[in-house]
């Protein structure tokens, strides 16, 4: 299989969203609560340029089990 940067982002996204949802169901154990607490990025450009405006916002989640998922997709991707 030949490797290129489509098949990349989409493991990586795969294994982020993995990652999620794995967090999104140990959320009701406290004792893994270090692993499941997230933090949220957001960035939001915006401007007014009189004949045009704009203003677009991205918000991303991420946990410590978030970016395990990543961290295995990327190891799954080397290994093809």
């Amino acid at each position: 299989m030949k490797k290129n940067v489509g098949i990349l982002l989409l493991f990586l996204l795969l294994g982020w969203l993995a990652g999620a949802w794995i967090a999104k169901a140990l959320e009701p154990v406290q004792a893994l609560s270090f692993l499941t607490a997230s933090t949220m990025i957001k960035w939001s450009p915006q401007a007014n340029l009189d004949i045009i405006s704009y203003d677009i916002t991205i918000q991303m989640k991420l946990s410590l089990l978030s970016l395990i998922g990543i961290i295995v997709s990327v190891w799954l991707y080397r290994r093809l």
